[in-house]
């Protein structure tokens, strides 16, 4: 069954040892932030330190594992037809659009749509980490080390696919930064298997 993440929301679900999670981009060039928690200790999270120190690289993809910040594996990239992910940035947040864009009434973003959908397992906002951002094209400057943020290289129904390590609480957004997202707002699917 397929799941559907509005523009500029997010959800959160459970995802068991062994179930695969698949997340797709029904129109094109649209981000989604993702973030799992260790089931039955949700200090246990993601982390993109870990996971880039251990895979010497900035941009994962199919094989590569994400770890937690106990350095354990929490999730493996089974495929991925995209093969161009983010694992620096922070989930944009109202600070986000405030400091960077300079909007007066910013939208809550990433972060707010992460802590919402996060809030029913006793997650924090506080607890939020980097995001594994989905699609996202982040382009570093190997010569000074700048940060740009590209259109997305996913086009309409282009997906990865995840297999979890252990049993987790998961969240997806469907991002809401207009740069990261090539300037429009748009779904994300996502279906979990076995």
């Amino acid at each position: 069954m397929t799941n559907i993440i509005s523009p500029r929301t997010g959800a959160a679900f459970r995802l068991n040892k062994g179930q695969r999670l698949r997340v797709i981009d029904p129109q094109g060039e649209q981000v989604s932030d993702m973030l799992a928690f260790n089931a039955a200790d949700t200090d246990e999270v993601i982390s993109s330190g870990r996971t880039l120190d251990y895979a010497s690289k900035l941009f994962l993809t199919t094989g590569d594992p994400l770890y937690s910040n106990r350095s354990n594996i929490m999730l493996r990239i089974i495929e991925d037809r995209v093969g161009r992910h983010d694992f620096l940035l922070t989930p944009c947040s109202k600070d986000t659009f405030r400091i960077i864009y300079g909007d007066k009434h910013p939208h809550h973003g990433c972060f707010g749509n992460l802590s919402h959908a996060l809030e029913p397992y006793g997650i924090k906002p506080d607890q939020i980490p980097v995001a594994f951002n989905i699609f996202m094209n982040v382009q570093v400057n190997g010569e000074n080390g700048a940060l740009t943020v590209d259109p997305p290289l996913s086009k309409a129904g282009d997906h990865i696919l995840f297999e979890a390590d252990m049993d987790l609480i998961v969240a997806l957004t469907a991002c809401s930064a207009l740069q990261s997202n090539n300037y429009a707002f748009k779904p994300i699917h996502y279906a979990v298997e076995g």
